[in-house]
């Protein structure tokens, strides 16, 4: 009884300290808030987004122009100590403006992927009628950027966490700023007590 209970009880602690795995979910919303932890948030990007494309869309470059405005994303600068994925941000920008039917994007990723692709169609493997090649493109109006900075201030066990999104529109031929806007977020949180 002894030797069985010397193997036992130590497999039991080794087994009931060991790393605890999240083994059953289900799916939540994707609008409720998220305030789990005081990391940036799809919440906080949602919000962010939301205000910022309102306020875009609605500026006189875009709302009074004769022809939809061609904007080229280039890219918004994460200046907070954490980790953002910033193309997720700029990825639903461009989702919601073109939603809007406001505006519409050149897509500057795939540049690399149109140009293999001009060379392949020229190549002599694709029929005269529906290859493509340079000089058709659409160059853009504007360019989108911006920027995403956190101020974190921590007070025993109190700390607050504020963000400020900052995106611009830049008139590509006279490279005036034609737009900017912001949305700030601040969210405070306090420190659970931790005790037996």
């Amino acid at each position: 009884m002894n030797y069985i209970s010397l193997i036992i009880i130590p497999l039991f602690l080794f087994t009931a300290c060991g790393p605890k795995a999240f083994v059953r979910g289900e799916y939540g919303d994707a609008n409720e808030q998220n305030l789990l932890n005081d990391k940036w948030s799809e919440t906080d990007m949602q919000n962010v987004v939301s205000t910022l494309v309102k306020d875009m869309v609605d500026t006189d470059i875009i709302r009074r122009a004769k022809l939809t405005p061609i904007i080229m994303v280039t890219s918004v600068e994460n200046k907070t100590s954490e980790h953002i994925d910033t193309q997720s941000i700029t990825d639903m920008i461009t989702v919601e403006i073109m939603a809007s039917k406001k505006a519409k994007f050149v897509n500057k990723s795939a540049r690399d992927d149109v140009a293999a692709e001009y060379e392949y169609q020229n190549s002599g493997v694709v029929s005269d009628k529906t290859k493509k090649g340079p000089g058709g493109q659409i160059g853009a109006d504007l360019i989108l950027d911006g920027r995403i900075d956190s101020i974190v201030q921590q007070v025993g066990r109190d700390k607050t966490v504020y963000y400020k999104v900052t995106l611009s529109l830049t008139n590509l031929k006279t490279n005036i700023m034609e737009w900017s806007g912001h949305k700030q977020i601040r969210k405070k949180y306090r420190k659970q007590r931790v005790g037996l």
